[in-house]
């Protein structure tokens, strides 16, 4: 009998590892809530974000998984339109054409692994060794902007590592920074406190998630936010930017 309540506490606590790990590197199968804009702070979106104007730019760090798979299987990757881009990549091109924002990737010297094993383990070693590896694109001209989509994949419940290079770099007083990622169901974790800290003198808003399992049927929900928050341009205005 002790034997049998040993072999059941033992199984419960491996189940609780594997679905906490799977939150962590987004491998989770199931999807968690709608693509709707949940606040994270006491500050509702829409009233943080009224009246933002001035010219925008939509900032991403994305890295496709070459592993074969789509990204409703696991992967952080989605084909749109016969090409290949990165979930978060897919998210910020969406906002960036109905915004009429500019874009810019986040690249690094370090060039990750493609396998999603691999690039998990090398994620979660840059974490805990607290890394911040070096980039390889930068923006020349951020005065220009007063307002900046900044989007990522959400690692270990964290941002990743690249993006804390990114923040160190620049400083966004007086700019408004709108957050948006994809998770495999931790949404932003505590990504939306992390920012203000660093830019404490940015208007930091609450953002958007998107389930990684439905980033292919994101685009509906990403405009409904954009307009919601007053970014959504009208097609006369994002083709005479």
């Amino acid at each position: 009998m002790k034997k049998g309540i040993l072999a059941v506490g033992v199984l419960a606590v491996a189940a609780c590892t594997l679905t906490m790990y799977c939150r962590a590197v987004g491998c989770e199968t199931r999807s968690e809530g709608e693509n709707v804009p949940r606040s994270v702070s006491d500050r509702p979106v829409d009233a943080a974000a009224e009246g933002i104007r001035g010219r925008s730019l939509v900032v991403y760090f994305s890295v496709p998984e070459t592993d074969g798979v789509d990204a409703s299987s696991g992967a952080s990757r989605i084909l749109s339109d016969g090409k290949v881009m990165g979930n978060t990549q897919y998210a910020a091109t969406v906002i960036g054409e109905a915004t009429g924002s500019d874009l810019f990737e986040i690249k690094t010297v370090r060039t990750y692994p493609g396998s999603h094993k691999a690039l998990i383990d090398a994620a979660k070693a840059e974490i805990d060794g607290g890394a911040r590896p070096k980039l390889a694109t930068h923006i020349g001209n951020l005065s220009d902007y007063d307002v900046v989509f900044v989007g990522f994949p959400n690692w270990w419940y964290d941002m990743p590592m690249p993006l804390y290079s990114f923040f160190d770099e620049y400083d966004f007083s007086g700019k408004t920074v709108i957050p948006f990622c994809t998770h495999g169901g931790s949404r932003f974790s505590g990504a939306i406190e992390t920012i203000r800290e660093l830019e404490p003198r940015a208007a930091v808003l609450d953002g958007y998630a998107i389930a990684r399992d439905r980033v292919a049927d994101s685009e509906d929900g990403i405009l409904k936010w954009l307009e919601r928050i007053g970014m959504k341009r009208p097609q006369e205005e994002r083709n005479g930017r």
